[in-house]
């Protein structure tokens, strides 16, 4: 789901709050890393991922790699820290960023 330059300007000021809920090491995008990013999702919807790896190409190809298998849409990616997306059908108001910080 392509998003506008203006809802890209408001993802990206949620995501400002937000700490990395997960973070991807140099074991890479194991089973375990890809539940966790499922579960964060399918709670808050908008969340931040780390991704420590140093190799800048396997850096993106890492959060490539978590969009296509997730489904998700990436808002934003600066250094180490993506941000990204997937909305679900019915958000929880107390888990969903989106719900929880819309202005």
């Amino acid at each position: 789901m392509p998003l506008s330059p203006d809802q890209k300007k408001h993802y990206r000021a949620i995501g400002h709050e937000l700490n990395p809920l997960v973070i991807i090491a140099d074991k890479g995008l194991t089973e375990n890393v890809l539940a966790e990013i499922e579960r964060a999702l399918n709670d808050h919807e908008l969340i931040k991922i780390k991704v420590n790896i140093a190799d800048r190409d396997a850096k993106s190809a890492a959060i490539a790699a978590v969009c296509a298998q997730t489904g998700a849409t990436l808002v934003q990616s600066i250094g180490r820290v993506a941000l990204i997306l997937r909305r679900v059908k019915t958000p929880n108001p107390k888990l969903s960023n989106l719900v929880r910080f819309k202005q």
